[in-house]
């Protein structure tokens, strides 16, 4: 059984690996390709935390000179794996949200709010700097600012989409050797469709299970036409690999 994983690399790599410990073979269609972006902060700028939705943001944080002046400012991820690559570059002080962004908004005013309200009243003016993608799903701008919160959006990278399936992709596809297809975000479920309709495979390719990390990376693939699609029931990846149990197809081979 052929699971084909669309995520970028690297990340792509330790989930082929997990998935041939489990016993599938693996084909890989990073459908979105990771581009730092250079940025700047006022030197003497304080921030109260720093906000991060993703692994990339680190990422791209790790090839600056900045981040050792940060590394003792409390940092918020949005789950615990992007959390574990904070410590990992050095962070002393992460705490990790339940994995997407209404989470992560609720866990910055839960725990500031309480930081705050053993000195005072919280503050008005506390300043958090969110390290962005160009193009993101989740605006912590929007969400933490009725709150009192004071955001510095910080664009650190971008996802370029790939327009092309890789050729081994397309020859099994065309072989009918592709039993499942895995998404990590709505961006590269777009990418897929678009190079899936670009080779001419977008019938053979939206035939098979199609197993998403939430509802809106779901709702993609449906609109597109896709019939077989299920949803992890958290977002993560060992979620992910469930609904990938469930999916009809592998479960009659």
């Amino acid at each position: 059984m052929t699971i084909l994983v669309t995520r970028p690399t690297p990340d792509n790599v330790t989930t082929a690996t997990t998935l041939r410990r489990k016993g599938f073979d693996v084909l890989l269609a990073p459908m979105l390709r990771f581009e730092p972006v250079a940025f700047e902060t006022d030197a003497d700028a304080h921030f109260d935390a720093i906000l991060v939705t993703s692994v990339n943001a680190l990422r791209a944080l790790a090839e600056t000179s900045v981040r050792q002046r940060w590394l003792t400012t409390p940092l918020y991820a949005v789950g615990e794996r992007t959390a574990q690559a904070a410590r990992d570059l050095g962070f002393t002080s992460v705490m990790a949200a339940s994995g997407d962004g209404a989470s992560l908004r609720d866990l910055v005013v839960a725990q500031m709010r309480a930081k705050t309200l053993k000195k005072s009243a919280l503050k008005k003016s506390a300043r958090l700097l969110y390290l962005a993608a160009a193009d993101r799903a989740v605006d912590l701008d929007d969400e933490l600012s009725p709150f009192g919160f004071d955001v510095v959006t910080v664009t650190a990278y971008r996802m370029i989409a790939m327009p092309e399936l890789p050729e081994d992709v397309c020859a099994a596809f065309t072989a009918g050797r592709i039993d499942a297809v895995l998404h990590y975000s709505a961006r590269s479920a777009h990418s897929f469709v678009a190079a899936a309709r670009a080779a001419g495979l977008e019938i053979m390719a939206l035939a098979v299970p199609h197993c998403c990390i939430s509802a809106n990376v779901a709702a993609v693939l449906r609109e597109a036409g896709a019939t077989q699609v299920a949803v992890a029931a958290a977002p993560d990846e060992d979620a992910l690999f469930e609904a990938l149990d469930r999916a009809p197809r592998l479960q009659s081979r």
